[in-house]
């Protein structure tokens, strides 16, 4: 209708104010609309792109797109859809912005009924696509490098380069992303107990930071996202974004492009790209793929193939370059144990319990002979209120 539901940082809670009061120019409900992410193209980067069929009398009047950037409606809109995206029709169900990592190039998908089309946003061409598994989409998005069809109060999750749907879809959009008093993984899906809740101050089995400055913490058979709050800080259950990943996670890090899931006397390999794959031929034993037995922590820093694996008070370095990989010399820790560890260009953090340590570097971290002061992961991690 003519109302806008909004999320934000400071209050899980979504709220809804008149459409007027962000985009006074619009004067009606919203059929689509998407975020433009192009950093080459100054103009149009971050723009808001808001989609309208104007109706009167029950006849189509005109079919236009709005343009925001900071707020501010861009110079020279509205435009005619047509005239700004050739070949996307008016009368749009949804929309939604397919980066080049996912989709090959930059593309804009629109949907209208049964019918997907395909914009390349720098040859400006349109492709047809009928996806009959996917079906209309009421509104359309990416969350987490996933792209999701919401149909009602339900949501599939799509590939979209073919429009496939993965098993375990559709599900309740009520669970997930808009959270309703009672239920719900927008804020804290109940069913999963504290495991579930950012801010109930469980220990983390593992936390990583992978090549591209994502940052994933593993308990209880979950995953969160920590370093973007737009897109994480909720629980997902693991197999979400590491297909075939069950049980829980012991330790983690990341190396080449690939993110490396211990559990156990077993290791997973994930590649990084349109989200999780895991490698062929995985898990294997931990002793014949890094030369370790066991490890309750392991990390790797930016740009360094050495990787540091922790067990219990005492820590052991392993070269990533070289096959068959030896383990060296046991290095003592200013910590009896921890339960996860990973490396920013930050430093490295040692998490334990609610706590975690910070040392600006490992030799730092070596040098140490009481661990450094304890600071809140619900805090400072999730933003969680004291």
């Amino acid at each position: 209708g003519e109302e806008v539901w909004e999320t934000s940082q400071q209050g899980p809670q979504p709220h809804g104010h008149p459409l007027a009061a962000s985009w006074p120019e619009l004067g009606g409900p919203v059929d689509a609309a998407l975020r433009i992410h192009r950093r080459q193209h100054p103009e149009e980067h971050q723009s808001l792109y808001l989609f309208q069929a104007r109706l009167l009398w029950g006849v189509l009047q005109g079919e236009q797109v709005w343009a925001y950037a900071g707020g501010q409606l861009r110079p020279g809109f509205p435009h005619r859809i047509g005239d700004e995206f050739p070949g996307i029709p008016g009368g749009l169900d949804a929309a939604v912005e397919c980066h080049p990592e996912e989709c090959g190039g930059e593309t804009i998908l629109f949907f209208k009924g049964d019918t997907v089309f395909s914009f390349d946003l720098e040859l400006r061409m349109t492709k047809q696509h009928t996806w009959p598994g996917l079906g209309p989409c009421d509104a359309a998005l990416r969350w987490l490098e996933r792209y999701y069809c919401l149909q009602g109060t339900r949501f599939q999750r799509f590939d979209p380069l073919t429009g496939e749907v993965p098993p375990g879809y559709p599900r309740d959009l009520r669970d997930y992303f808009i959270p309703c008093p009672g239920r719900g993984h927008g804020h804290w899906n109940a069913s999963w107990g504290d495991a579930g809740d950012r801010c109930s101050g469980l220990p983390f089995q593992a936390i990583t930071s992978d090549d591209n400055g994502r940052i994933y913490a593993f308990r209880g058979g979950l995953s969160f996202r920590l370093d973007s709050w737009r897109d994480g800080w909720h629980a997902w259950p693991q197999g979400h974004s590491w297909p075939g990943l069950q049980g829980e996670v012991d330790a983690a890090f990341a190396w080449d492009g690939r993110t490396y899931l211990i559990q156990g006397s077993q290791v997973s390999i994930y590649l990084s790209g349109q989200g999780h794959r895991q490698v062929e031929g995985y898990p294997r034993a931990l002793q014949d793929e890094l030369g370790v037995p066991v490890a309750d922590a392991a990390f790797t820093c930016p740009g360094s193939a050495e990787l540091y694996v922790i067990a219990g008070d005492h820590m052991r370095r392993v070269d990533l370059t070289q096959m068959p990989r030896h383990a060296g010399e046991l290095l003592p820790l200013p910590h009896d144990d921890v339960d996860s560890a990973m490396c920013t260009a930050d430093g490295v953090f040692l998490f334990r319990g609610d706590s975690y340590h910070q040392y600006r570097s490992v030799a730092e971290l070596l040098g140490a002979r009481l661990p450094a002061p304890p600071r809140s992961i619900a805090a400072d991690l999730f933003r969680c209120p004291q």
